[in-house]
């Protein structure tokens, strides 16, 4: 499966430039359709010219980004969507670390909150 930076097709104008950048999602695509997909994109990390390492530039476009939408293709493989330089802009430093420190607390505490609540019916 690859997971790929993804546009709804429509939201993409007639020369594959991606028109809401904040409308762009992580997708898993298996055999040529969405299999999975995540939230939105975070702008502080994706559009963020202070923040290179996860910059979202070329999507691909799909129908939609419920289970089962297809994948657009073209010769050359995957039909692909630029996100426009103008939607790119100064949002400071990411501690990377830190987000993601936090974000596996925030999955412990959720899990041991399943959990009492599993206990308690």
């Amino acid at each position: 499966m690859l997971v790929r930076h993804c546009v709804e097709a429509s939201n993409v104008d007639d020369n594959s430039v991606v028109i809401d950048p904040l409308s762009v999602r992580h997708v898993a695509v298996k055999a040529g359709k969405v299999e999975e997909t995540s939230g939105y994109i975070d702008p502080s990390t994706h559009l963020n010219l202070d923040f290179s390492d996860h910059k979202v530039d070329l999507c691909i476009i799909s129908e939609g980004f419920e289970k089962g939408a297809k994948v657009r293709y073209c010769e050359r493989g995957f039909a692909f969507a630029i996100v426009p330089k103008t939607a790119f802009k100064h949002l400071g430093f990411v501690d990377s670390t830190q987000r993601m420190l936090d974000m596996k607390e925030s999955i412990r505490v959720m899990r041991e909150a399943k959990k009492q609540r599993a206990n308690t019916s």
